[in-house]
């Protein structure tokens, strides 16, 4: 499997601030199966910091 990334992607700014936000959470994944013998994984909670921050940047602003 090549990895190298694409020159046409590696200037994209749509790609790089999807790839930033995914190596972001990507801790955040396990591996356990736990849905019986899928081996599907889940994705862990960020925590309550993290939660109010998303929530405190997506308040509307009054102009």
């Amino acid at each position: 499997m090549d990895r190298t990334i694409d020159p046409k992607l590696a200037s994209n700014p749509v790609f790089l601030r999807v790839m930033k936000d995914a190596l972001s959470i990507q801790d955040r994944f396990s591996a356990e199966p736990v849905y019986a013998r899928t081996g599907k994984g889940f994705l862990k909670s960020s925590g309550v910091k993290e939660i109010a921050a998303a929530k405190v940047s997506r308040k509307p602003r009054n102009s």
